[in-house]
Order: C-alpha cells, then structure tokens, then sequence
C-alpha cells in the first residue's frame, strides 16, 4: 500500500481576531463550486449552521465580505464568492504552493525520518 505524498497545512493568523486556514479556505472552494453554503458544509460533513457561522466570521474579518448569499424561496436562494472572497481564496492557495515548494526540501527530510516510511525503514 502506497502512502499519500506529505502534505502541509498552513493557517495564517491575523491577531487576535482573524485566521484563516485550510478549513476556510477549502469552504470558500466549496461555496464557489456548489453556490450553496448549504451544500458546501454539507459536502464537509459540516453543519449549516457551523459553515454560516465560519463565513460570518470571513466576512466580518475582511474589509469586503467574501461571500454574499441570497434567502431561498420560490426560485431558491444561493451563495457566491465575492472579487474579494475570489481573491483571499487565490491568494491563500497561492501561499500554499509558494510553502510547499519553498519546503520541500525539508519536508522530504522529515518524512526520511519517520518510523513508517514508503522506503521500509
């Protein structure tokens, strides 16, 4: 059995008050995808209320907020990335591959080391 190649996680903390991380982030991705923080939380085995609740926080912790929603009713309601939640979310991602490529040296240095290695050590 193969094991997953190593990944990193990067949370960016803001003071006191703001952060964000891959859970956001990923949220974020799955809001643009679905349209739906609904169907975005629920794709995370997450409830509608927590994922209401991390995008209230988004949007509160930025200058522009990063996802406006519409009520449901006849036609449905729905959810969408904001210019700025468009650009957090691409940013962050590109945080992400800057700091795995900037480590990988290291990170494959760690990963020598462990007990359970591919290699069989």
């Amino acid at each position: 059995m193969t094991q997953p190649p190593p990944r990193l996680r990067i949370r960016v903390v803001f003071g006191d008050d703001a952060m964000l991380g891959p859970g956001k982030a990923d949220l974020l991705e799955r809001i643009r995808e679905t349209g739906s923080i609904a169907a975005a939380g629920r794709s995370m085995s997450m409830s509608y209320k927590r994922a209401w609740m991390l995008v209230e926080t988004m949007n509160a912790a930025f200058q522009e907020p990063l996802v406006a929603s519409s009520r449901g009713g006849a036609k449905g309601g729905g959810a969408y990335l904001t210019e700025t939640g468009q650009a957090v979310l691409a940013q962050y991602r590109a945080l992400e591959s800057a700091m795995s490529e900037a480590g990988s040296a290291q990170i494959s240095a760690l990963q020598a080391l462990l007990r359970n290695t591919p290699s069989g050590k």
